[in-house]
């Protein structure tokens, strides 16, 4: 699944959603939402994963 302002990968039982507007801080626009939760569906349908960790891309969550 592709996400315009998120980065989703799995690394083993680790699935990374990372918030993925740095120049903006990272704030939370209209896309953002409905993107986060498709990213946690997609995880939670994974048996693999164990834990999602949410981060922020650049110097800002």
């Amino acid at each position: 699944m592709k996400f315009s302002s998120l980065k989703y990968a799995v690394d083993g039982r680790i699935a990374r959603i990372t918030l993925n507007r740095p120049r903006r801080l990272n704030a939370i626009g209209r896309k953002m939402p409905g993107e986060i939760r498709r990213a946690v569906a997609q995880a939670n349908a994974d048996d693999a994963v164990h834990v999602i960790v949410l981060a922020g891309a650049g110097r800002a969550f």
